[in-house]
């Protein structure tokens, strides 16, 4: 127990670290390519990602939805990428490698759909080098470049509001 202390205590610093150094450079870019990150333990409907996707025309193949589960993900098998606390070592080190690809790939926007402070959920949003950063309120805004306050249930709404500012900004 007080090596898990420690290795999440390594993790928050890891994480307000990243934070930190972020940069955060907006560019008029047309939105291609899309990243999702899910608390399936939240919300399990992926496929409204899929339509969102669809109607901003992004390609089927230009499009990856990860799941998080704070439980054993040998469970959830209807995921492109299910992750959990245990794909996490020190200091922010991911033991996945099919997450650390997601992180690696520069999408033009990515969505974090979840609301819960869960600490490894953070980390994959402030290490993923996706180009604009989409998200709900959450407790730390230093994490997303454009935070729509909207609750979890209320989808079609944060479409609507994504929609709209993403047309403001000239990326759809």
């Amino acid at each position: 127990m007080i090596l898990k202390g420690f290795k999440e205590n390594s993790n928050k610093k890891h994480l307000n670290k990243l934070l930190s150094e972020r940069q955060v450079n907006v560019t008029d870019k047309k939105i291609e390519s899309l990243g999702v990150i899910l608390n399936i333990d939240e919300i399990d409907d992926f496929e409204l990602f899929r339509k969102f996707a669809d109607f901003l025309k992004i390609r089927d193949n230009k499009l990856k939805i990860i799941a998080f589960s704070e439980n054993d993900k040998s469970t959830l098998t209807s995921w492109d990428v299910c992750f959990s606390p245990k794909d996490f070592g020190w200091n922010g080190v991911i033991k996945n490698v099919e997450l650390q690809t997601f992180l690696d790939t520069k999408y033009d926007a990515l969505i974090s759909y979840y609301t819960q402070d869960v600490l490894e959920l953070k980390m994959i949003t402030a290490k993923s080098k996706a180009q604009f950063k989409v998200g709900i309120e959450q407790s730390d805004e230093r994490i997303n470049d454009l935070i729509i306050k909207t609750k979890l249930k209320e989808f079609n709404i944060f479409k609507e509001e994504a929609i709209k500012y993403l047309t403001i900004l000239n990326k759809i």
